[in-house]
């Protein structure tokens, strides 16, 4: 049941990091989801402070921690999260 309810909280997550939405109401939200996103995939970060657009589903997420992660999909469509 563990691995249901985080597979539907990560597609969840996803799905709304991934929508398009406009530039200037994409900063609140995109940090939110990258919170729960570097969350679900069980890395230290507490909360995402600021976040810099690379390109199309390829972030760079820096955590009040201080971690910075790099967060993409990978060709198989899978979601990554590198340590910067």
């Amino acid at each position: 049941m563990k691995k249901r309810t985080l597979s539907w909280l990560l597609t969840v997550a996803l799905t709304m990091l991934f929508a398009g939405v406009s530039q200037a109401a994409e900063d609140v939200p995109i940090s939110k989801d990258l919170t729960a996103v570097i969350a679900l995939l069980g890395l230290p970060c507490g909360k995402v402070v600021s976040v810099a657009k690379k390109g199309d589903n390829d972030h760079i997420a820096v955590c009040e921690n201080g971690n910075r992660y790099r967060i993409f999909l990978n060709p198989e469509g899978r979601v990554i999260a590198e340590k910067q």
